[in-house]
């Protein structure tokens, strides 16, 4: 799993110290699930592994949820940015 987090921590963050706020969270989280899922295309039995794909994708609707309720423009521009359809 190689995710470039420092590529990502600097296209959608919003100032210099910002490593953790809700965009950034939603854009790592992305990162790690589109690995994982190709992960899964060739390990079809790994049924603990799943476990975690379905963890990371609960807490990123969770904080989608949050960013939609907060920062409604924000929130449209990160789905279309990242290709999440909602």
């Amino acid at each position: 799993m190689a995710v470039d987090k420092s590529a990502i921590l600097k296209k959608y963050r919003t100032n210099e110290l910002d490593t953790g706020s809700p965009a950034v969270q939603v854009a790592l989280l992305t990162a790690k699930i589109n690995e994982m899922t190709v992960h899964f295309t060739t390990h079809k039995k790994d049924v603990h592994g799943r476990r975690g794909l379905v963890k990371a994708v609960n807490q990123r609707r969770k904080l989608l949820d949050y960013l939609k309720r907060t920062d409604s423009k924000r929130y449209e521009t990160l789905l279309k940015e990242l290709e999440i359809r909602k």
